[in-house]
């Protein structure tokens, strides 16, 4: 039987954990949250911390808003669920389609939904095969992604992303999905490189492996605006208009990966809009219901979906959905949600905190193990080196990340680590006080790390 207040030891005994190391983790334990209130979250034995990564990217309205918990609540009351197969519907989808149509970065015709990014990927690249099927194109399957890209972590859509972890030992990737450049100029940039010439190697790079794999073998092109869960990468400058025109040239489809950076986070409403993407394709989850509920949905434009509804006509149906598609209650919530981002400015409000944000992080430049500030908007990265000035990384023994990120649970910070890369992704309605609070716990956490680390 459980026992609340045996938490720790229920949670070891029963629960399978997501990205965990689960050899340590009967040794290490939980960190039960039992609670949030805006950008505080607290834990089971009463510690309150300061939630600086959103949870995982992706709580922007914070952890107790009213509004989206009403939303809730009374679609439990109405209608608490009903499927979206053989043409069925409910209000509240038929809402949310048309609303998220006339935020769209660009024109888009349709949208479909399901509950994660994992299911949006796994879906958009479902979509691509059975486009080319339906033009008359069915050797053209290859689906390009880049390294260190993160993409979620179904069996295509773990493909896709560009990380070992994701792979290994899984029998992955599949087939059909390649891998290019990551776009980390810091890092891969060669010596004298300026951003723009290191986006004209990128795309030029791009442009040889499609002319190596064949165009008529290429299909489409995955990205994210910032990369999130590769360690925060912005592209270079230029780096997206370069690497459209070679997409343009060979026919090959884009898609916008918005899961993190859609809603606000870069400045913008979607990453798309802030880096001049113009994609056929448009996945985003997370923001889209502040996570409140699951809830994720891919756009797509009319020159993808026309021939997708023909084929299913010929066919007899688009074979493809899940249970849960469109559900009434996470559709209410996410409807709710972009009437909040609306009417309470959440855009601007995050361009008005942008100035502190990055005065905060800059101060960071130059400090003894800081090799790296990068991000845009309200998402961020410190990238650790135990010798920056020689781009000398610590010895992963050292999990220089993981310690600091310890160290920052004792000042009532949580951050989260991706190897040795800091991340900060606070909530979108973090105030300018609560963001003075998130960097004076953050440098009590460094200068603990840069006493304790050698």
């Amino acid at each position: 039987m459980y026992d609340p207040s045996e938490n720790a030891a229920a949670d070891i005994a029963a629960h399978f954990h997501s990205f965990t190391n689960l050899a340590a983790h009967p040794e290490v334990g939980p960190l039960v949250i039992t609670k949030g209130d805006g950008v505080f979250v607290e834990d089971d034995k009463g510690n309150r911390y300061l939630e600086a990564v959103s949870a995982l990217w992706c709580a922007s309205l914070g952890f107790s808003n009213e509004r989206l918990a009403k939303a809730g609540s009374d679609a439990l009351r109405g209608l608490p669920y009903y499927h979206t197969f053989t043409g069925r519907s409910n209000p509240t989808v038929i809402e949310l389609a048309n609303k998220l149509l006339s935020v769209a970065p660009v024109p888009m015709s349709k949208v479909f939904f399901a509950n994660s990014g994992s299911e949006a990927n796994d879906s958009a690249v479902k979509m691509i095969w059975y486009y080319h099927n339906a033009i008359g194109k069915p050797e053209k399957k290859k689906i390009i992604a880049r390294l260190n890209a993160y993409h979620g972590v179904t069996v295509a859509s773990a493909s896709l992303s560009g990380l070992v972890t994701n792979h290994r030992d899984f029998d992955l990737p599949i087939a059909n999905i390649l891998h290019v450049d990551c776009p980390h100029y810091f890092r891969y940039a060669e010596p004298g490189e300026s951003e723009e010439d290191f986006a004209t190697r990128l795309a030029d790079n791009l442009e040889k492996r499609i002319l190596a794999e064949g165009p008529d073998t290429v299909a489409a092109f995955f990205a994210e605006p910032v990369m999130g869960a590769g360690g925060v990468i912005p592209p270079p400058a230029t780096y997206f208009e370069k690497v459209q025109k070679v997409l343009a040239k060979y026919d090959v489809l884009l898609v916008a990966d918005e899961v993190v950076c859609g809603y606000g986070r870069t400045g913008e409403m979607f990453g798309s809009t802030t880096f001049g993407m113009k994609p056929d394709i448009l996945t985003t989850a997370k923001g889209l219901s502040s996570a409140y509920a699951p809830i994720s949905a891919v756009m797509v434009n009319e020159k993808v979906y026309a021939p997708i509804a023909r084929n299913s006509g010929t066919i007899g149906t688009f074979g493809h959905g899940f249970t849960y598609s469109g559900h009434p209650v996470s559709c209410a919530i996410a409807l709710e949600t972009l009437k909040i981002y609306e009417e309470d400015n959440v855009v601007g409000h995050v361009q008005s905190l942008m100035p502190q944000f990055w005065k905060a992080l800059r101060s960071y430049e130059g400090r003894k193990y800081v090799g790296e500030v990068r991000g845009v908007g309200l998402v961020a990265a410190i990238e650790l080196y135990a010798d920056p000035e020689n781009r000398t990384s610590f010895d992963p023994a050292v999990k220089a990340g993981a310690r600091l990120v310890e160290i920052g649970l004792t000042q009532g910070l949580i951050v989260r680590a991706l190897g040795d890369t800091i991340v900060f992704c606070p909530p979108l309605i973090i105030t300018a006080e609560e963001l003075d609070e998130l960097f004076a716990r953050f440098e009590r956490t460094m200068a603990i790390f840069e006493e304790t680390i050698g």
